[in-house]
């Protein structure tokens, strides 16, 4: 796999999954198909009972590949982006994200979709895309549902950037730690006190229980709001105005329509 390092702790229990491509662990095509292979292996796998994602430097993820947000590639991205989180739904194995630093856009998303997001002071987490002329299809389901409208309007709609404290605050995060080595090290022993002694097939069940919801509206509305982005957004001046202005180094320039 060429963008990400996997690991398999405690006699395949854990698949630890490390976004890696060198520089902002920048969630591309190549990055995603990675992902979505290994999750489908995992299918295969009866002893694993929690898969972590993390980044691999000082940051999460920086989000998906702007240049593959161009009408040209929206489709496509958004297709294999969206694979994973189908993927991870149809699985129900239990999921942890450790958040480092930067961890934006479709790299907050990731971790937004895992059952329980551990972080230290250094994570700032948001969904900027609007910045950009376009909108998050995935955080649109998840947040109001982890955080609710008004909160959720907050982060969506203005793209704010907020601090793991805050992020704590809201219960998007479970927990916070002082630097990575501390989140490391607390990570090994709630694993081991919450999850090594517990059957990997009960799990799926009580994730595929407590998941209902959840998967319920990602299932429903994630296809709607992919045709909306790739057949409504994309056909717009400024949903091309963003993405084009960002890739060519200047401030956008707004139609409004």
């Amino acid at each position: 796999m060429e963008k990400i390092n996997v690991e398999f702790l405690y006699n395949d229990a854990v698949a630890r999954v490390i976004l890696d491509d060198g520089k902002a662990n920048i969630l591309d095509g190549i990055m995603m198909k990675d992902i979505s292979d290994l999750l489908e292996s995992l299918r295969r796998n009866k002893d694993n009972k929690l898969i972590t994602f993390e980044g691999a430097g000082n940051n999460f993820s920086y989000g998906a590949s702007v240049a593959e947000h161009t009408k040209e590639k929206a489709a496509e991205m958004l297709e294999g982006f969206h694979r994973m989180f189908f993927t991870l739904i149809d699985l129900h194995i239990p999921t942890l994200a450790k958040v480092s630093g930067q961890c934006l856009g479709g790299g907050f998303e990731l971790s937004l979709a895992c059952n329980f997001i551990f972080a230290d002071k250094t994570a700032k987490v948001g969904q900027p895309e609007i910045l950009l002329g376009v909108f998050a299809p995935p955080a649109s389901v998840i947040l109001p549902l982890k955080v609710g409208n008004a909160k959720a309007d907050e982060l969506l709609i203005t793209g704010k950037i907020i601090s793991a404290d805050e992020a704590k605050s809201l219960g998007l995060v479970n927990e916070v730690f002082e630097d990575k080595a501390a989140m490391d090290a607390a990570t090994d022993e709630w694993i081991r006190k919450n999850i090594l002694g517990k059957s990997a097939s009960s799990l799926r069940y009580a994730t595929r229980a407590a998941r209902a919801s959840f998967d319920f509206f990602m299932l429903k509305h994630l296809p709607d709001f992919t045709e909306m982005y790739v057949k409504e957004l994309m056909e717009t001046h400024d949903g091309n105005e963003g993405i084009n202005a960002f890739l060519e180094k200047r401030k956008p320039v707004w139609e409004n329509q």
